[in-house]
């Protein structure tokens, strides 16, 4: 019997990348994410999308890093 194993991918194109944060592609080429190299291609690791992720603030904090990553008034 064939084993068939389901799980996100770690490395993602822009595109996939863009649609993980809710971003589009022009926003998240602002961000300063790092990328991984393989090959020729340019690749965004999960992990750190994630700790992007983490990082944002919570509606109603006091300090709007979200302003500073995505721009202001982009955030809400």
């Amino acid at each position: 019997m064939a084993v068939t194993l389901e799980f996100p991918p770690a490395l993602l194109p822009a595109p996939q990348a863009a649609h993980y944060l809710g971003v589009s592609e022009s926003t998240l080429h602002t961000l300063d994410i790092p990328r991984r190299v393989l090959g020729r291609k340019r690749l965004y690791d999960r992990r750190g999308l994630d700790q992007l992720i983490a990082s944002l603030p919570y509606e109603g904090q006091e300090a709007n890093s979200c302003d500073d990553l995505f721009g202001a008034g982009l955030c809400g």
